[in-house]
């Protein structure tokens, strides 16, 4: 470019303005080196240059994104520079009447392909000889300048006057010193220089090779700007001084004295002036000493930098190869040799550059250079002012000399730049990077660099939660945030499914889990991971907790005050139903009914959700022990991840390993993962973990050999101590038992969703339903609302009053049924199924009354009416609802002190039983629908 490109940028651009032109690229150049130096000194500069800065400091979407972008622009810009020398050396034959075959843009095709062969064989050599020919090539081009110096200050031959060189003038500068664009502008002339301004990455793509990139990099790139700017003044400045624009080559006019006329360009052959500053492109070596030395210089600076960025090129992109970040791309991340020189990125670089060979033209390669190297500086300088503002605690660059908004300023800088050299070039770029961006992000590759992505995303949602807990709450507002009790998630598929299907887009799902045995810190991290993984593979938008209490009950009570933040709080709790309260331990129903009273008392609304195959899938997960700790502190005995040893301490965790290393080590099988998509992820299976539901007696004949856990849960029978993790499939899975497991993630079948609306609320037992219907998985589902009559003689008012509120409430519904003969005594049928469920329970001693256990024949009596109501809505609910897709009721409400534990189980039992999916809810009375706007 020094030698090529700048006389006629002076010619277009005049003395002034190409100053300009030459400080501006510096401007934009400094600006990205502060930020360049900034974040190289953070912290180690491994190989792969401006890729590896970028992607370690704004993540693998942007990194990957200007990574391929960068590659690129590297592999074109040795089409530009072999263009160059192709010129060069085609004007040198033209000079001693040779070509090769029309001394036109043919000639510099041949030769560029030659030329880039020949640099492939000293890449493909190794970087060793590469920096031995850069240090040849440097010497050459010092000679060279030196060349150019001497020559200005020789007085011009006669030869030398008629091609426009006149010595140095005043009158000539000051002629010179104003533009005079033809054909061009001062942003295409920019566009058209700004690729010499592009070598300020050059060390930085090559930090692998480098002993001490940190100090190397700010050090010599800043040294090389103020070089190579001052060099490009002086020359630009002398070119000015004493060449003129227009020369028509006519040597008698020169020896005549009558300089004035050589500009006449009507005079020479055609009309058209062939030399000067704007049309001959050889002007320093009509100014030099000694000519054929500019041609070396030539000849030296633009195989040098096409050298540069021919090792460039690839060696970028076999760091983004390696970082796995596309795919179908691992091929070219292989290394040959001591180094890893990237051969297949050569060959790949070396066909895309002979490609652009093609072209033939530099002007037409250069301003695509241009903007694919300015976008790359733009991130680079967004990368520093992102890092500062998010302010990371981890970006500590050792190169203080920067500043946040002087980056922001060069970023916005760049882009600016690109757009005024070419708008539609610059929206096709950004285009790109944009489409690449979209890409990776959907794709989503498994990387953690702890980009300031990252610190924003924690910044953003800090700020977000602090403003949240600003706002008054308000009924418009409500959302149901859900504390679901689940274990470890991936053991109930169907229940989280069903609570998701509800908080989706929409409010807060936690998953909680309440482990009896005390837990080592490393268990507890392996089942966080577990958990998560399988909630972001399940794609649930979930928090998972994990809590350490010796009783169910105390457990809910610890995650109801300790899970959420701020306004970010559960404010209902969803379970699932005990199946096996009849025969599990009595002191387990207990602890069952204990919770459902401590909810109430903690002002939280409830939901219970039952289904008749169950919701506990735990049986069909292989699980791997890891080390629980017992009440001594001492770790129990169990299996090791394979390929690590014991640790004396914790007796199956391996020292020095870090929970990720372990979560790789205990992943699921990928046969696992392709037969049973329903439990991807791993995720442990405790023993003794919430929630309260069990596989239904459909499933009995599974359930040999299995132990009952005071939360309901039916699991294989662990060691005492120990926490499982999900290791991969245990048997066969039954088709059933594969559609049972995702049933609330496929489309639910036309239907209805039967809202059993008994008592006021606040309006939650209405507004779950409703959500439900808003979901893609129950669209196909209407809402019936059945609701009791306070009068039979009233009915159709109530009815009608009823429609009229749900109206008022904008809730869609298919139909409103009211109830007239809820009082009508039960079958006796229905009263012997239920005395049926009270027989184990039931005691005729007086002792026994205070026994929460016990159901005492006064309490049977107390709560006759009550009982008789729920039966008689177990046979309105068989008559009105037995084909529903779902039912929602109103939870019964159990009085402390008047109704025990199997009662009130005995109750909801009788309601649920051989239904289908059914949800009993019931709102704290808080009211969560309005009717206004």
């Amino acid at each position: 470019m020094l030698f090529i490109r700048l006389s006629w940028v002076v010619g277009q651009a005049g003395i002034g303005l190409s100053i300009v032109v030459i400080l501006l690229a510096t401007v934009v150049t400094t600006l990205t080196t502060l930020s360049m130096s900034a974040i190289c000194t953070n912290g180690e500069v491994r190989g792969g240059g401006t890729y590896y800065m970028i992607s370690r400091s704004l993540g693998p979407e942007f990194g990957g994104a200007i990574g391929l972008i960068f590659s690129l622009a590297n592999a074109v810009a040795v089409a530009m520079y072999v263009v160059g020398f192709g010129e060069s050396l085609r004007d040198l034959l033209a000079i001693n009447d040779l070509q090769i075959i029309d001394s036109q843009i043919n000639d510099i095709r041949i030769i560029g392909i030659i030329t880039v062969i020949f640099l492939l064989g000293i890449a493909i050599i190794g970087t060793e000889w590469e920096s031995k020919a850069q240090i040849i090539l440097l010497f050459i081009l010092l000679i060279a300048m030196l060349d150019f110096l001497i020559g200005c200050l020789i007085p011009p031959s006669v030869y030398q006057q008629a091609k426009g060189y006149i010595g140095w003038s005043g009158e000539l500068a000051k002629e010179n010193f104003v533009p005079e664009f033809r054909g061009e502008t001062f942003f295409s002339v920019f566009a058209v220089f700004f690729p010499a301004a592009t070598g300020i990455l050059a060390g930085a793509n090559i930090s692998g090779d480098l002993a001490d990139p940190q100090r190397a990099i700010p050090k010599g790139t800043f040294l090389g700007i103020v070089i190579s700017s001052a060099i490009y003044l002086l020359f630009a400045v002398i070119c000015g001084c004493v060449s003129k624009r227009d020369s028509n080559g006519i040597v008698a006019l020169a020896e005549n004295g009558t300089l004035s006329l050589i500009t006449n360009c009507s005079l020479a052959e055609g009309g058209k002036c062939e030399y000067g500053s704007m049309n001959f492109f050889q002007v320093m070596e009509l100014i030099s000493a000694f000519g054929p030395l500019i041609y070396a210089g030539i000849f030296a600076a633009t195989l040098s930098s096409a050298l540069a960025s021919l090792v460039s090129a690839p060696k970028v992109f076999q760091a983004l190869c390696k970082d796995n970040i596309f795919p179908k791309i691992e091929y070219f991340a292989k290394g040959y040799g001591k180094s890893g020189e990237p051969r297949r990125g050569y060959i790949l670089a070396f066909a895309i550059a002979l490609a652009c060979v093609i072209i033939g033209d530099l002007n037409a390669i250069a301003p695509i250079i241009s903007n694919f190297f300015l976008a790359a500086y733009c991130l680079i300088n967004f990368s520093c002012f992102h890092a500062s503002f998010v302010r990371s605690p981890g970006f500590r660059p050792a190169f203080k000399y920067y500043n946040k908004w002087v980056s922001l300023i060069g970023a916005i800088l760049c882009v600016a730049v690109m757009f005024i050299i070419n708008w539609w070039t610059a929206l096709i770029t950004y285009a790109i990077i944009l489409a690449l961006y979209i890409y990776i992000q959907h794709r989503k590759p498994d990387v953690n660099w702890g980009s300031s992505t990252q610190a924003q995303t924690y910044k953003s949602a800090l700020s977000s939660v602090v403003k949240l807990n600003q706002v008054e709450e308000h009924v418009k507002n409500y959302r149901p945030q859900i504390l679901l009790l689940t274990g470890n998630p991936n053991s109930r598929p169907p229940l989280v499914d069903f609570a998701y299907s509800i908080t989706k887009k929409l409010s807060l799902l936690l998953c909680g889990n309440i482990h009896k045995d005390r837990l080592s810190q490393r268990a507890r991290n392996v089942l966080n991971k577990q958990a998560t993984r399988w909630l972001q593979e399940r794609k649930i938008k979930a928090f998972y907790s994990l809590v350490e209490e010796e009783s169910f009950s105390h457990g809910v009570r610890s995650l109801v005050q300790l899970v959420g933040l701020g306004k970010l709080r559960p404010n209902v709790l969803l379970m699932g139903y005990k199946h096996n309260w009849q025969v599990c331990n009595e002191e387990e129903v207990l602890e069952y009914f204990n919770v459902i009273h401590g909810v109430f008392d903690m002002h939280l609304s409830l939901g219970i959700l039952r289904l008749q195959e169950g919701l506990d899938y735990s049986e069909y997960i292989d699980t791997e022990e890891i080390g629980a700790v017992d009440a001594s502190g001492k770790g129990t005995v169990s299996s090791v991840p394979p390929g690590f040893d014991r640790d004396p301490s914790y007796a199956d965790f391996p020292r020095n390993v870090s929970s990720a290393q372990l979560s790789q080590v205990m992943k699921p099988t990928a046969s696992w993962l392709t037969l049973f998509a329903a439990f991807s992820g791993g995720g442990g299976s405790s023993p003794e973990s919430t929630p309260p539901a069990t596989p239904a007696a459909t499933r009995s004949m599974l359930q040999t050999s299995i132990s009952k856990n005071p939360e309901g849960q039916i699991a294989s029978t662990p060691p005492p101590s120990s926490t499982q993790v999900m290791k991969g499939l245990s048997k066969d899975i039954p088709k059933d038992i594969l559609s049972s497991v995702n049933q609330f993630q496929r489309k639910q079948k036309k239907g209805t969703i039967d809202v059993w609306w008994l008592y006021d609320d606040g309006g939650l037992t209405m507004l779950i339903p409703y959500l439900l219907t808003t979901r893609a998985q129950w669209s196909g589902c209407k809402l019936r609302v059945f609701s009791l009559a306070n009068k039979k003689d009233e009915l159709d008012r109530e009815q009608r009053n009823m429609a009229a509120l749900l109206s008022k409430f904008r809730i869609d519904y298919s139909d409103v049924t009211v109830i007239p003969d809820i009082v009508k005594p039960p079958q006796e049928s229905s009263k012997r199924e239920f005395d049926a469920l009270l027989a184990k329970w039931k005691s005729s001693h007086d002792d026994d009354e205070n026994n929460p256990l016990i159901i005492s024949e006064s309490e049977v009596l107390a709560l006759k009416d009550k009982t008789r109501r729920h039966i008689r809505l177990r046979e309105l609910l068989l008559h009105y609802s037995r084909d529903a897709s779902l039912i929602v009721m109103t939870l019964p409400m159990p009085r402390k002190g008047t109704c025990s534990a199997p009662m009130y189980m005995a109750w909801l039992e009788i309601l649920t039983r051989d239904m289908p999916p059914f949800l009993l809810l019931r709102g704290n009375q808080t009211s969560v629908l309005t009717f206004y706007s």
